[in-house]
Formats: C-alpha cells, structure tokens, sequence
C-alpha cells in the first residue's frame, strides 16, 4: 500500500493526515496553535510553535497510519499571507504577521497611489490589502528597521515547515499570489511591483515551483523523528485556499467550495484571470493547477468567531465541565438548533478584527443586533452560524455576478462537519450542499498533490476523479429559503449603515494609547 501524508499549517492549529492511492482516510494528527494580538489590528504567530504543532500532529498520524515507512510523499499547505522573516541562518526573526494582521494601512494606501489602479490591477489582479505581503513588508521596513536589515529571506508559513523538512529555501505560486509582488496572468515576480514598493528581490527565492512541483527530499534525522522514509520527496504545496480546492475537488468551472475554518472562503476555480473592478476584496490568484487560476472572497471570522464565542460565554462552562474543543462545539451547535431560523431577529456582524470580503475595512468590528429579552444563548448560537454564513453568502453573490455557474457547494472545514451549519448554508445559498470523502480539505488536497508529484497520479484532475466521491448532499428547505432571503436584504445594509461608526470607534481606541511598547 502506497500512502501520501499532507500537513496543513493552519491558524487554529496543524493537522496531519494520510491516505492511501484510492484516497482512504487511514490517519489524522492535530495540534491547537495560539494566535498574539498585542494591539487592535496587530496579528501574530510563533513560527517555532507551528514547528512544534508540527512534530505532534505528524507523529499522531503516521503512527495511527501504520504506514509510516510505506509513505511515498508530502505535501504542504498552509494559511496564507503570513510573511516570516528569516535571518542568515534561516531562523525566524521574531513572530510572523499572519493573514489576519491588519496594521500596514497607509502602506497599502501608498503603492495604490504611486502605481494607479489601472496598472495595479493589470499586473497583480487585485486591489491591494493590508493581509498582502507588499505592505506589510514595507511596515516593517520603516517600523521595524533592525528587523528588515537582518531579513535575509521571507517565506510563507507552510514554505517554512517545508524549508525545516528538506533544507530547500522555496515558494511556489499560490501563496506567492499573495505577496502583492508577482504578475498573476504571467505567474511570475513583478520587477515592477518590488521597484514601486522600494523592495529589494533578494528577500525572495528566484524561481515560483508549480504546486506539485518537487523542491527537495525528506531529511535523514526529520524522517527519523516521525518514522518515515529518508529521501522521500516533499512537494512545492499550495495555500490553504487552493489545497483546499483541491481536497474538495474544486479544480474546474461549475462547482465551488465553502469552507469554514478559523475564516471563512468562498472558492472557484476559473480558467483565465477574472478581475473585480469594484473593491470588494474578491480575490485572484494563481491555482495548484498549472494554467488555471481562482477566485475567492474571506470572511476573516468566520469559524473564528465560533470560537470567540466558546473561549468567553463558555469559557467557564468547559472549565467546569471538562469539555474536549469538539465537545463544547457540539454542545453549542445543540443550543443554536433549538432556536428556530433567523434567531428570532437576532442579527451577528462577523467582523471581530476588521473584514475582507466585500468590505476590505480594518476598522469593522463585530455587531449583536437586535437583542431582546426573549433572546438566550440558543440563539446567541445561531445567530453567530447565521451571521458568518450571511457573510460567506456575500462572496457567492459576486460569483454569480461574474455568471460563474454553481451547480453544487462542496463545503469542508468544521462548519461541514455541522449539520445544522449545511443546512444552514444550504438554505442561505439556496442551492444543494455537499460532502466528499475527504472532509479535511488542506491537508487532503496537500495530500492529493504530494500523490500527483510523485508520479503515482498523472495529474490533478486524474486524481480528483480516481479519489472524491460525494458522501452527503442538503437540499434548501424553501421556507427557510424564503425567510432567509428577507433577513440577507436586510443584513446587506448593516455595514454600510455602521462604516463611519467603526471607523470613529476606531479612531477613540487608537488614541486611549493604553498598549505598552512592544518591541
């Protein structure tokens, strides 16, 4: 038996898992990470902890596996975005700014003013944001200079756990989409982009691997710890978004993926470079699939605003209970489907550090409206679910616009493992959602390429086909539908109506300056 490990670096945690060549799940391997968030807007991971989260969650499933030394290959995945700067050594230098950092405003407001929106949207497909690599290198560079100088490479989370794995500096072209320094249609660096934001190209390997593209083999005394084979090759990989394309078999026109993690993203797959003139952080990159390209919107808060509400209303509940994470979420998703949809009025904002898509705006916070007395945590609960998938319904609703057919959803994350979070997709959508076989998304789809570049599938659209099957399928309920459908209106006008509050909000917080120096 031939078996593929994937690992996913993700934000709430890294998850390890193996398959076989027909795709069985034989074993899976998590560990929690900490996110640090030292001021309103500042985001952060240790880079040494994911190594560490790593080393659990790996072990946990190539033991489970049985199949260590029959391992053939690894993939990566991971969340992207996150720029961990690395010195001489290729020792990270202090934490990373991950996904959800929000500080680099003005430096993301800068290049759109130097460059012009034409020319900018021409070469990278994208309005510019603060999560994107290009500002928040140059926040760095004037913020935090003795830190850029001792810089000698930035590479993403998952190319930093692939660099520890095989010794090979590398990045490939998914997460490098999101440098905001790469030309998408060409699928290659700008000289352009790093003259505009006064970048040295040094700080970036030369070459862009495609995903399944080999970059190095496993090391002698990695492959030791975990028990597998020396020398087995690891694979280029790609960012969570596509990796979980991949796992959920998203890799053609027709079918798009909703997956709920720590965020939430609405995912297509698209054969040329689609390019929103409208600021709504929809987003273009380059796909794990060589010529092919997607197109996707985020919700920053999606799964993370779930667990906002399990760390604080029932923090003290799983303390005193002894609740395992799955436990409590379970307990809170009985307590949200004893409300009846809508939550009897009760409306969630999932924005709890700034938003993404369609309102790309640091300053959004998040928002219980409606409260009554009547209200209890049953619909607290729901209104929570309701109001990320509303949000995710935002970015489905620009897809449409764009006449991207949507036949079906395949969803992945926690929020598929939900049935009353499918449904609930299903009814906001209002269209047919469904699961596969392979529900771990990333790491599958990490998988899926690692089995791909190593030659047993031909490529990826042969694996998808020999490896995804649908396992479960939720129709829209029509009453449900229709009631949904009177609150979504009513929900679209929320931020725009609140927009100027947030940024006053914003503005009295900044100027309390109640956070100590940090560095």
């Amino acid at each position: 038996m031939k078996g593929y490990l994937g690992i996913d670096i993700g934000t709430s945690g890294v998850k390890a898992l193996v398959i076989n060549e027909i795709g069985q799940i034989l074993a899976t391997g998590y560990k929690e990470c900490n996110i640090i968030t030292p001021r309103p807007l500042w985001v952060e991971q240790d880079p040494n902890e994911w190594w560490n989260a790593c080393k659990y969650a790996i072990k946990e499933a190539v033991v489970n596996s049985e199949i260590g030394m029959e391992i053939e290959a690894i993939g990566v995945s991971g969340q992207m975005l996150g720029n961990t700067m690395l010195d001489k050594n290729l020792k990270p230098i202090g934490n990373c700014m991950i996904w959800l950092d929000q500080r680099a405003s003005k430096e993301r407001d800068y290049i759109e003013e130097k460059l012009g929106i034409d020319e900018m949207l021409n070469i990278t497909a994208n309005y510019n944001l603060t999560g994107f690599w290009a500002p928040k290198l140059m926040w760095i560079k004037k913020n935090r200079p003795e830190v850029f100088e001792k810089t000698k490479m930035v590479l993403f989370p998952k190319d930093y756990i692939r660099l520890i794995l095989t010794g090979e500096p590398a990045l490939e072209v998914t997460d490098s989409s999101g440098t905001f320094l790469m030309d998408i249609a060409k699928r290659d660096w700008s000289d352009k982009m790093f003259e505009v934001c006064d970048l040295p190209k040094e700080i970036v390997p030369k070459r862009i691997f495609e995903s399944c593209d080999i970059v190095g083999k496993l090391r002698g005394r990695i492959a030791q710890i975990f028990g597998l084979k020396s020398g087995i090759p690891v694979i280029a990989g790609g960012g969570d978004q596509t990796a979980g394309g991949i796992g959920n078999g998203v890799y053609k026109e027709g079918t798009i993926s909703s997956s709920i993690g720590t965020s939430g993203v609405v995912f297509a797959a698209t054969h040329n470079v689609i390019v929103d003139q409208k600021r709504r952080a929809a987003i273009s990159i380059c796909h794990s699939l060589p010529n092919t390209w997607c197109f996707f919107g985020c919700t920053l808060a999606a799964g993370g605003s779930f667990k906002w509400l399990r760390d604080t209303i029932f923090n003290d509940l799983k303390k005193k209970n002894s609740f395992h994470n799955d436990e409590i979420y379970e307990y809170m998703t009985a307590l949200a489907s004893e409300s009846n949809p809508s939550s009897e009025g009760l409306m969630f904002l999932p924005y709890l550090n700034g938003e993404r898509t369609p309102y790309p705006d640091e300053n959004a916070r998040g928002v219980f409206l409606g409260l009554s007395y009547r209200h209890g945590l049953s619909e607290i609960c729901r209104s929570v679910m309701e109001g990320v998938t509303f949000s995710l319904r935002d970015t489905v609703e620009i897809l449409r616009n764009f006449k991207i057919d949507i036949e079906e959803v395949r969803v992945s994350g926690g929020g598929a493992k939900s049935k009353l979070w499918r449904q609930m997709q299903a009814d906001i959508f209002n269209t047919s959602v469904v699961t596969t076989n392979l529900e771990e998304g990333p790491s599958a789809g990490a998988a899926i390429m690692a089995a791909v570049g190593s030659g047993f599938y031909k490529s990826i659209e042969d694996a998808c086909e020999n490896i995804i099957r649908i396992t479960s399928r939720t129709d829209p309920i029509k009453n449900n539908v229709d009631l949904y459908e009177d609150y979504y209106q009513i929900y679209k006008t929320l931020y725009p109506l609140l927009k100027s509050t947030f940024f006053g909000i914003g503005n009295l917080v900044n100027k309390q300056n109640l956070y100590k120096k940090i560095y």
